[in-house]
């Protein structure tokens, strides 16, 4: 049996191999160290520990294709770097996530269609595995990079509601609403849906807040984030079928889709001639 030698592709490598994906790490990577150095002289370490986070996640693709093996295209790499921008950078720091009307259910879309993609890929990886005995259909793999995204998106929500419980924050953002139904406010307690309409103002222990509704704490953002991770995994998970059908024909879903390095693919093929 042949030895198998993992190859590190060296950081000239990375530059010249996908130069538009190192341009942007270098641009977002240096508006970061920026905006942490202000951070620093605002004496605002909530946002000083978010830009650390981000320079930490902004390696975690090229760490994936160094310790892993594992190509991530040069339109997936992009794609993330500007995610975690506009999630961390814009949306938090920047509050995108209060001043921008649908931010939020944007990134949960992306988000949706990233994970199906990465669910298709680790999915197809261990079908192709010639020392794993499985042999998914092309319906399958997609139902499987379909359940997987949806996974994810539960599980964010989660910690989402986690952090919120216990730790007092706002991850599932509030809605303000101008109608309620609920059997709460029937008084006989018979079961009794009881509408309200037309709500203008919120009363809480005496003091009006300055709202002109109903304040709804984070189940409408929920399922909002929900459903527009479902559409971005409805809408990958057909692109990933066509790709199997025509086993890696097509060009769109290669730009999305990580594989194995090339030299692994090929080391594989070599132990099994020997």
């Amino acid at each position: 049996m042949a030895r198998r030698k993992w190859h590190t592709v060296s950081f000239r490598e990375q530059i010249r191999k996908s130069p538009g994906p190192f341009i942007v790490y270098i641009l977002l990577r240096l508006s970061v160290i920026l905006i942490l150095i202000a951070q620093v002289f605002n004496r605002d370490w909530k946002n000083v520990m978010l830009c650390g986070l981000t320079l930490i996640l902004f390696t975690v693709p090229s760490f994936i294709e160094k310790n892993w093996h594992i190509d991530i295209p040069g339109t997936l790499e992009v794609i993330i770097l500007l995610f975690i921008y506009a999630a961390e950078i814009l949306g938090e720091i920047r509050a995108y996530y209060v001043n921008v009307p649908g931010w939020d259910t944007a990134l949960h879309t992306i988000t949706g269609f990233l994970s199906a993609a990465v669910g298709f890929s680790l999915v197809d990886i261990l079908n192709r595995n010639e020392h794993i005995k499985m042999s998914l259909s092309p319906v399958y793999v997609a139902m499987a990079a379909f359940c997987f995204s949806l996974s994810v998106g539960i599980i964010w929500e989660f910690f989402e509601f986690s952090m919120d419980m216990f730790f007092g924050l706002d991850m599932q953002k509030d809605t303000i609403v101008h109608s309620i139904s609920s059997v709460t406010l029937d008084e006989t307690m018979s079961n009794k849906v009881i509408t309200i309409k037309g709500i203008t103002e919120t009363t809480v222990n005496g003091v009006p807040l300055n709202i002109d509704g109903y304040l709804d704490i984070g189940l409408i953002d929920t399922m909002k984030d929900l459903i527009v991770t479902f559409i971005g995994a409805s809408v990958f998970s057909p692109i990933g079928y066509i790709y199997l059908k025509k086993r890696g024909k097509g060009r769109f879903a290669k730009r999305f889709i990580p594989s194995l390095h090339s030299d692994d693919n090929e080391e594989k093929k070599e132990e099994k001639n020997n």
